[in-house]
């Protein structure tokens, strides 16, 4: 079975399998592009939020099985050539949408003004003669770009005369789009619904047809049916996702803690937010040791989680709003990222396939709600997903990659 391989920070090449998604990465100790690798599909990503990367790596997959005689390269062009800028940039983004989205929003809508990048022209020379380089070298047919960057640096190397293969730009934002997407042109647009797709061609005026509805890539694993779930006399099972301050997830755990009293049993996978909630989540399990909590820490079992529980709390990141389509889980949703997100949490909003919370206690309301008689009005909301929900939008987008890539084969 072929693998894909696929950088990020630093000189090591990573090996991801089958189930990549969430899961720590197996690191093997191998120089960065030390050889040529025979990559015809370049997929190109950045951390900036695991929408980006969620996105690269489904569609990777879904590539390497669409096309079993493609080699399916995934890289993160700013983790490799700026490393040290790359993680201060990241752990600060993480701060800011977490714990100071005012600032974050004043950041997001100067980014939306056509000279925002003006000042960083001298960080982005290395990215380009990087991007070069690796042409060069892997001679890919296509280039897949699931961060709005790349388009900028691909019209800046066809200014300077290189032949750059076909680009297609997948769009993780949903509803409302952000401009720095339409910055730099691309050969095809991929989006995740109808709304996305009238906004980006009425609002940005890019025809028709370079844009194409594929749905938001998630794991292939939301194509098959889930394991029957273990009985553990759980009256009602509930997912949260934390991604708030650990004071507002104490006080959503004590707002829940009557009904895991009543029955309900909470799973709590934690993954990159375990070592910040380590003590919030410790108090919680040693002060209610009846409750049925399991806490979670990095799994590849996320597919499966969504598909047997009953409501899933969580913020409107878009990966996972899209997931929670997939699933068909009825979300509560604690919070949403200003600017970004807004789009996503209305999207699921609009079409009544959720509930927004504002404090804890609202949250626990909401839960109750979702599971009270018979859990009805989660069942309502599991039928008005069904029209939304693309558990193939992966492969999808790959057909739709693989198809831009015959029509505009570059000649070698």
């Amino acid at each position: 079975m072929r693998s894909i391989v696929f950088s990020d920070l630093s000189s090591d090449v990573l090996i991801i399998h089958r189930n990549y998604a969430l899961c720590q990465p197996f690191r093997l100790s191998l120089p960065l592009f030390s050889a040529r690798i025979a990559a015809v599909i370049w997929v190109l990503t950045a951390g900036f939020g695991d929408g980006h990367n969620t996105a690269a790596r489904c569609i990777a997959e879904a590539l390497r099985e669409t096309g079993p005689d493609e080699e399916t390269l995934v890289a993160d062009l700013v983790g490799e050539v700026h490393p040290l800028l790359a993680s201060v940039l990241k752990s600060g983004y993480q701060v800011a949408i977490i714990r100071f989205p005012s600032i974050w929003r004043a950041i997001y809508d100067r980014l939306a003004k056509p000279n925002a990048g003006a000042s960083s022209m001298k960080y982005l020379e290395p990215l380009l003669a990087a991007m070069a380089a690796r042409l060069r070298t892997h001679r890919p047919r296509a280039i897949v770009s699931t961060y709005p960057l790349y388009a900028g640096l691909v019209q800046a190397l066809k200014a300077k005369g290189i032949f750059v293969p076909p680009l297609v730009t997948v769009i993780t934002d949903s509803v409302s789009v952000h401009p720095v997407w339409m910055m730099a042109p691309s050969d095809l647009y991929l989006v995740a619904d109808k709304e996305t797709r009238e906004v980006v061609v009425r609002q940005y005026g890019i025809p028709e047809a370079k844009v194409q509805v594929t749905g938001f890539p998630v794991s292939l694993d939301f194509r098959h049916p889930p394991p029957i779930p273990t009985d553990d006399g759980a009256t009602h099972r509930v997912l949260y996702f934390p991604s708030t301050p650990a004071s507002h997830v104490a006080q959503t755990l004590a707002a829940l803690r009557p009904q895991l009293i009543d029955g309900v049993k909470l799973t709590m996978p934690v993954g990159k937010h375990g070592s910040r909630l380590y003590h919030t989540t410790r108090r919680f399990a040693d002060a209610n040791p009846n409750a049925r909590f399991e806490l979670v820490g990095w799994t590849n079992r996320i597919p499966e989680l969504l598909q047997t529980h009953d409501v899933l709390i969580t913020k409107a990141g878009g990966a996972i709003l899209h997931e929670v389509l997939a699933a068909r889980i009825p979300p509560v949703i604690d919070y949403v990222v200003p600017g970004q997100e807004e789009g996503n949490a209305a999207m699921l909003l609009d079409n009544q396939c959720g509930l927004r919370s504002h404090s804890p206690q609202e949250t626990a309301d909401c839960v109750r709600r979702l599971l009270e008689n018979q859990g009805v009005l989660g069942t309502t909301m599991r039928e008005n997903m069904r029209p939304l929900s693309m558990p193939d939008a992966a492969s999808r987008a790959a057909q739709a990659v693989l198809a831009a890539a015959t029509k505009q084969a570059p000649i070698l």
